[in-house]
């Protein structure tokens, strides 16, 4: 419990800090390049979390959030049934993910037409 306490603490300081300044893009990948890397959208993850949006946050990256679920509850059980899995089944999981998560990313700024 204490684990999501502070992840909550976090993600409404950061829905804060982003209101009062706006830093912009914070992917060095994207700021540089244009082109976002399968994480970007994390920080938007929390700051929607923090605003109470739920929604646009998943929207915003599927994988992070799913991965902050995830971290949360890991306490819980499933983080012992992760950690019982073969390495390259997590892996494979990891990469798949990410690889998913690239591809959204590409989608959602409009690199990639679906």
């Amino acid at each position: 419990m204490l684990r999501v306490a502070a992840m909550a603490t976090a993600a409404i300081g950061a829905a804060w800090i982003h209101r009062v300044n706006d830093p912009g893009v914070l992917c060095p990948l994207r700021a540089f390049t244009g082109i976002p890397c399968p994480l970007c959208g994390g920080t938007t993850v929390f700051i929607e979390l923090g605003s109470g949006r739920p929604v646009q946050a998943v929207l915003a990256n599927p994988v992070a959030f799913a991965g902050a679920l995830a971290f949360a509850v890991a306490p819980l059980g499933p983080g012992n049934r992760w950690w019982a899995l073969q390495p390259g089944t997590r892996a494979w999981v990891l990469g798949t993910a990410l690889l998913g998560s690239e591809l959204w990313q590409l989608a959602r700024l409009g690199l990639l037409r679906v």
